[in-house]
């Protein structure tokens, strides 16, 4: 069964969003074996842009200690796709063979290093969303994803 394999940084605190990402989990299981990595968010003693910057830096150190293969990115600069653009690049990645990888970043971002390093860089919006919701939506657009894929009734 393929891997579908979400990096996340920091955990859902809000009841409401964690029920929300654990429910698209559940779903998942028919199409996929579906994992969801926490990655420690970095601490900041300030927010100076050169305090992000090494936050960020820390947290791509932890992101390739953890990641195995290649991965897509979440950025709001990323390419924009539809639901059935992202469904083609999923099914394109399981034609392949390989496990599909995926990578939010904390509340400041992702690294240069991180997003030089995808496979691709994906946008959902052009709007900003924070990142636990974002997580959220990630989960519901993967499911989506495979429903378009198998062609199931719940895309629309």
């Amino acid at each position: 069964m393929i891997k579908v394999n979400l990096y996340a940084f920091g955990k859902i605190k809000e009841d409401y969003f964690l029920s929300g990402a654990e429910e698209y989990a559940k779903r998942l299981k028919k199409f996929c074996e579906f994992n969801v990595f926490e990655i420690k968010d970095q601490p900041l003693k300030s927010e100076s842009d050169a305090e992000i910057d090494r936050a960020l830096e820390r947290e791509a150190d932890a992101f390739f200690r953890a990641i195995k293969g290649e991965y897509y990115a979440f950025a709001v600069e990323g390419k924009s796709v539809t639901s059935e653009k992202f469904a083609e690049i999923i099914s394109s990645q399981i034609d392949c063979g390989k496990d599909v990888n995926f990578v939010i970043g904390s509340s400041y971002g992702l690294s240069p290093r991180v997003k030089s390093g995808a496979k691709g860089l994906i946008s959902f919006s052009a709007a900003t969303f924070p990142h636990t919701l974002f997580r959220l939506i990630a989960c519901e657009q993967i499911y989506r994803a495979f429903t378009i894929i198998s062609g199931a009734t719940y895309h629309k």
